[in-house]
C-alpha cells in the first residue's frame, strides 16, 4: 500500500502551487515618481495572485519592477496605480488617487479616478484584457504580451482634464480625471437606467468621450467595445507586463 510521508506531502504541495501560478505578471514603474500598485480579484473562486500581489498592494519606486504569479483562470481582476500616498491617513483618503479600503493592502477596488488594467484569463480559450478609463484616469498605462496587441493609455490626461472632471491634490495640482459618469452622473454617461444597452448608450451621447478616446486602445466608456479598440484578446498561456508611464 502506498503511504504518504510528510516530506512527500510537502513536495506535492509545492508542485500544486507551481501549477496554480501558471502566469507571470510584471509591473514596471517608468514614471519619474513613486507609485503604489494595487491588485483586486473579483472572482476569488478561480484563485488569487501570489507573491507581492497577494497582499493587495505595495510600493514601487521610479524605475523599479515587481513580478508575481497568477492562476491560469484569474477572473474579473484589476491592477491600478495609486499616487501621492500617506498610509498614516485613513484608508480612503490615504492617496491622492486610487485609494482603497485596506490602506496599502487593498481589500476592495480603488476609488476613482484610476486607470485600470483589467484581466479575465482562460486556460484553454482566449484571455480578455483592457485598459479602462470608464471611471476615469490617473496614471498612463500599457499592457503588453508577446505577440498580442498592446492595450494602452500612454497619454497623461491630467493636465488638460476638463474642469468638471478634475481631481486635485492638497496643493491644487490636477492628479486625476474622472469620467463623465463619475463626475456628472446621468444615464447617458453611465449607460444605466433607460440607457442600459449598447444600442441606447452610443458613445455620441457620452459627455467628454472624445477626450478619453485620445487613448484609442483603451475603454473610454462602458460599451466602448463597439469601437473595436477597447477590449483585446490573446490566446491563453501568455505572461503580461503592466507598465506605468510607458
Amino acid at each position: 500500500m502506498f503511504k504518504s510521508t510528510p516530506m512527500m506531502a510537502l513536495a506535492l504541495a509545492a508542485i500544486a502551487s507551481l501549477q496554480v501560478d501558471a502566469r507571470l505578471f510584471t509591473v514596471t514603474n517608468k514614471c519619474s515618481y513613486t507609485i503604489w500598485p494595487a491588485v483586486y480579484t473579483g472572482n476569488t473562486a478561480q484563485g488569487t495572485p501570489s507573491g507581492i500581489a497577494s497582499q493587495g498592494g505595495w510600493q514601487l519606486d521610479a524605475g523599479q519592477s515587481s513580478s508575481f504569479g497568477v492562476p491560469d483562470n484569474w477572473q474579473a481582476s484589476r491592477i491600478w496605480g495609486r499616487s501621492e500616498c500617506d498610509f498614516s491617513k485613513p484608508d480612503v483618503s490615504s492617496c491622492a488617487t486610487g485609494s482603497c479600503i485596506g490602506g496599502l493592502h487593498c481589500t476592495q477596488p480603488g476609488i476613482p479616478p484610476a486607470t485600470l488594467a483589467e484581466f479575465t484569463l482562460s486556460q484553454q480559450g482566449q484571455d480578455n484584457y483592457d485598459v479602462s478609463l470608464v471611471d476615469g484616469a490617473n496614471i498612463p498605462m500599457a499592457i503588453t504580451a508577446n505577440g498580442c496587441h498592446t492595450a494602452s493609455c500612454p497619454i497623461n490626461l491630467n493636465p488638460n482634464c476638463p474642469a468638471p472632471l478634475q481631481t486635485k491634490d492638497a496643493s491644487g495640482n490636477i492628479v486625476g480625471c474622472l469620467s463623465a459618469c463619475k463626475a456628472l452622473g446621468g444615464d447617458n454617461n453611465c449607460c444605466s437606467g433607460a440607457d442600459d444597452t449598447p444600442a441606447k448608450c452610443p458613445s455620441s451621447g457620452v459627455e467628454y468621450y472624445s477626450y478619453f478616446k485620445q487613448c484609442k486602445d483603451a475603454y473610454a466608456y462602458a460599451y466602448d467595445e463597439s469601437s473595436g479598440t477597447a477590449l483585446w484578446t490573446c490566446s491563453g498561456g501568455h505572461d503580461y507586463t503592466i507598465t506605468f508611464c510607458p
